[in-house]
């Protein structure tokens, strides 16, 4: 996730911040993901009426509430319990 200048505007900001100030100043402002982009006021959105007390709470806010195209290969987990007569992949001997 690449915040493309949006971390300069979350810093200068000053707190506390209501999500509603934060976007009308900053909600054009696109956030690159691993599968597409969102708007700030896209992602901030999900989240509803919140106030941010510092810089840390609004990345914190804008890490946590991207969609699926954040996630690079989406239900892909290498640490899940295989199924019944699944053997899984071929261990590898280094």
């Amino acid at each position: 996730m690449r915040l493309n200048g949006t971390q300069e505007a979350i810093d200068a900001a000053e707190y506390p911040l209501s999500s509603e100030e934060f976007i009308s100043q900053h909600g054009d402002h696109t956030i690159e993901l691993a599968n597409g982009s969102e708007t700030v006021a896209d992602v901030l959105g999900r989240l509803g009426p919140e106030t941010y007390a510092s810089a840390e709470d609004v990345t914190t806010a804008l890490y946590s509430a991207v969609s699926h195209k954040g996630i690079g290969r989406r239900f892909y987990s290498d640490r899940d319990v295989y199924t019944l007569g699944e053997d899984g992949p071929t261990p590898e001997s280094f």
